[in-house]
């Protein structure tokens, strides 16, 4: 392996060795806890902009599953169609890998996506340095360099570049649940009908929900299929609003959300329309769904990038562990009066979700979809669902 390093921007280096590409590149670093999931995180839109580090020391040891298109345009297996973060840092990077449905190692996909890999980094002290003195830019250099060696583009400073514009799809993209999925939901429709109303064979349209894509996860949309929900994914500053769709989906995304105000535009027109029509948001979306009511936002020391974030739902007993990646937050201080707090996380006491004390408008900070991650928070998909009802 060839000898590389990592400079922060306070002038802390970190030693190591290149298992990637071999580019030399420049961004955001920050630090993610969860034990597994690799694959998913690296195909993350979120992480656009950004160097991660793996703060569990082995990597790479069950390899990399198939990584294809589904039938429906989807990634097979992944969280989009390519790799997002800036490099990969880990401490002990596994040569060897076995899993069942490994089709390569985790080297060659970095490889032949050209991304950049170090290892042998000491990540625990790179973390506890990233703790303190909260998130920062590095650079990753190669020992030997020449005049050669791929450079990165010239990156400016991480807050003031609109990452959302670069992740986002650049044109409308329907997505059609199967028909075995529609006709579940209806079934379900008519057995709530027949139990309020006595009243048989209550016929129950495909739903159709409109999710402006600022990074979207590729298991959001899974989820919303699954349910048997019509998806027509949208470019990040499309107006919505000309369209006719029964719901609204805000998705995740990278950057600050300070970068998007023509979606905070259309979302406010969308919350100030005269028929009422659910609404959810999901990481960026909920920040940006708490910009469009009037809310403020700022950015978190070293951000939430895990597994096992410990939500309460506010105003009861309930706590769930959920999967999160995220570096900005909602001041739920700046709340307007009509519109409440509805998840806070357990260690920090930062807003993990929002919702209107009257209408279906509801957000969560955390990732309820959670590939990779618990999936204990699903069930605010289904009652998205249940609100389009």
């Amino acid at each position: 392996m060839r000898e590389a390093k990592l400079i922060l921007s306070d002038g802390s280096e970190f030693c190591g060795w290149s298992f990637g590409y071999e580019k030399e590149t420049t961004g955001e670093v920050v630090f993610n806890t969860a034990m597994t999931g690799y694959p998913e995180s690296l195909t993350d839109p979120s992480y656009a902009g950004q160097m991660l580090v793996m703060t569990y020391p082995l990597i790479g040891n069950y390899g990399v599953p198939t990584v294809g298109m589904e039938a429906n345009g989807l990634p097979t297996l992944m969280e989009s169609g390519r790799i997002h973060v800036k490099a990969l840092i880990v401490a002990d990077y596994s040569e060897k890998y076995s899993h069942w449905n490994a089709q390569e190692s985790l080297a060659s996909w970095l490889k032949h996506e050209k991304i950049p890999a170090l290892t042998g980094i000491d990540t625990r002290r790179l973390t506890k340095v990233l703790r303190e003195s909260g998130v920062m830019s590095g650079t990753l250099l190669l020992e030997g360099a020449t005049e050669n060696t791929e450079k990165t583009e010239n990156t400016e400073d991480y807050g003031s570049v609109n990452w959302v514009e670069k992740v986002s799809c650049k044109e409308v993209i329907t997505y059609k649940p199967e028909s075995s999925m529609v006709n579940a939901q209806s079934s379900m429709f008519n057995q709530r009908s027949l139990s309020q109303s006595g009243e048989r064979n209550v016929q129950c349209s495909m739903k159709k929900v409109v999710l402006v894509d600022c990074g979207v996860k590729a298991n959001i949309i899974r989820c919303l299929l699954r349910r048997g929900i019509e998806v027509v994914r949208v470019p990040w500053d499309y107006d919505f609003n000309t369209l006719d769709f029964d719901g609204l989906f805000l998705a995740n995304g990278p950057g600050d959300p300070e970068r998007c105000e023509a979606t905070v535009a259309h979302i406010r027109e969308f919350l100030h329309r005269e028929e009422v029509k659910p609404c959810m948001g999901i990481c960026l979306g909920n920040q940006l769904l708490a910009k469009a009511a009037g809310a403020k936002t700022y950015k978190l020391k070293y951000g939430h990038r895990s597994h096992n974030q410990p939500v309460q739902r506010v105003g009861t007993t309930q706590c769930f562990i959920t999967s999160q990646n995220h570096g900005y937050a909602v001041d739920a201080q700046t709340l307007p009066s009509d519109w409440e707090a509805l998840f806070v996380n357990m260690n920090d006491g930062s807003n993990e979700g929002i919702r209107h004390k009257s209408k279906p408008w509801m957000s969560a900070q955390f990732h309820p979809e959670a590939c990779s991650g618990p999936v204990d928070t699903e069930f605010l998909f289904d009652e998205f669902v249940n609100m389009l009802k």
